[in-house]
């Protein structure tokens, strides 16, 4: 069996399952009967009003936007599916800080509800750094079936790194 970069750690019984799937043909069909909504956010700017209304609604006391935008350089294979930086600038005697949020733009064209699960993740990064019980606790109040959407959205990168097979 070839490994399954995106779901190493999850439990043997789970990766066989996935290989089944992919030998048959169903993963791709699979995905796309339980996500059939696509999203209508195209542009940078329907982006940034969408992550701003996620924030406004669960973070309202966190830091501002300074800009949200799909990022074509990310490779998602490689580096990763979002992105969030502050960035800082002297302005005469103070320090001014600028959060911005950056999402792969294979994201442009997945469900919907992967594009929710990737804002919610980078918007929790504004308020924990760390991948730890906080994280995934804050990452659960903005999406309550955050885990799941985690684990089919590893499913939807493994399709997508393995092309597309008859039956999908």
């Amino acid at each position: 069996m070839t490994p399954l970069k995106y779901l190493a750690g999850y439990p043997p019984h789970v990766l066989e399952r996935v290989h089944a799937l992919i030998a048959e043909g169903r993963l791709g069909a699979m995905l796309a009967a339980k996500y059939e909504q696509p999203h209508a956010i195209r542009n940078d700017g329907q982006l940034y009003d969408y992550v701003q209304d996620l924030k406004d609604r669960h973070l309202r006391k966190s830091v501002p936007l300074g800009r949200v935008l799909y990022d074509g350089k990310l490779q998602v294979m490689k580096d990763a599916l979002g992105t969030h930086t502050t960035k800082y600038r002297v302005h005469g005697d103070r320090l001014k800080s600028s959060r911005e949020i950056r999402i792969a733009s294979v994201f442009r064209d997945a469900p919907a509800e992967f594009l929710k699960m990737i804002v919610v993740h980078e918007l929790a990064h504004m308020k924990e750094a760390e991948h730890d019980k906080a994280f995934y606790r804050l990452c659960t109040h903005m999406a309550p079936d955050y885990h799941q959407l985690e684990f089919d959205l590893r499913l939807y990168l493994t399709h997508l790194e393995a092309g597309p097979r008859p039956g999908d």
